[in-house]
């Protein structure tokens, strides 16, 4: 009967405009990917690009071989990471998030539905139409949540940056770009080779 009850109310959100939970959010059926940040909905604008996707591939590859036979697990989009603030109950938590990669090294927060809690790692491959939601909206919530580490990677600009969390802030890297080998303290002993990542685009 509750599969049934469920069924029949899933719908798309009656307004962008609102506050919605996790609870609401999982009645939905939409044709595309949305996020929730702070209770509003931001919907994908359109397909990631070839190269979102091929830099994507590689940096999931890489992790998910140096993860092998260790705590850590490395996850590609869609995934649902919630980030809860008062509890975990799914009616209090109004950020749901599908970063494009994230590595989570504590297994209690995984569960069925994805990652209850902040990632040790999340990275972010811009995208035309995203950028503010990447650089603004996501760096808020990512920090509040207590992620150690944000990389976000400008596919145009072949450029990397880092974000660091000490003490309840980010502290930015440099800007990494072809010929630089970046090396995450989150993730002990994952180095990526740039040179690698950026191969044939500029």
């Amino acid at each position: 009967m509750e599969k049934d009850d469920l069924k029949n109310r899933v719908k798309e959100p009656p307004s962008l405009y609102g506050h919605y939970t996790y609870a609401d959010y999982l009645t939905w059926q939409m044709d595309e990917m949305v996020e929730l940040i702070k209770g509003k909905i931001f919907k994908q604008v359109a397909a990631p690009r070839v190269s979102h996707q091929r830099i994507a591939g590689l940096i999931f590859t890489r992790l998910f071989l140096h993860l092998e036979k260790r705590q850590c697990e490395a996850f590609i989009a869609p995934f649902d990471v919630r980030l809860p603030v008062k509890s975990k109950r799914n009616e209090d938590i109004d950020t749901v998030v599908q970063p494009d990669i994230c590595v989570v090294c504590d297994p209690d927060k995984i569960d069925e539905l994805g990652c209850v809690g902040a990632p040790d790692l999340v990275v972010e491959i811009l995208s035309p139409g995203n950028n503010k939601k990447e650089l603004q909206n996501k760096y808020e919530v990512y920090k509040e949540s207590g992620v150690k580490e944000y990389w976000i990677i400008h596919p145009n600009e072949c450029t990397l940056i880092i974000y660091t969390l000490i003490e309840g802030k980010y502290q930015t890297s440099r800007i990494f770009t072809h010929g630089d080998k970046v090396a995450s303290q989150a993730v002990e002993g994952f180095t990526l080779d740039l040179e690698e990542v950026f191969e044939g685009m500029m």
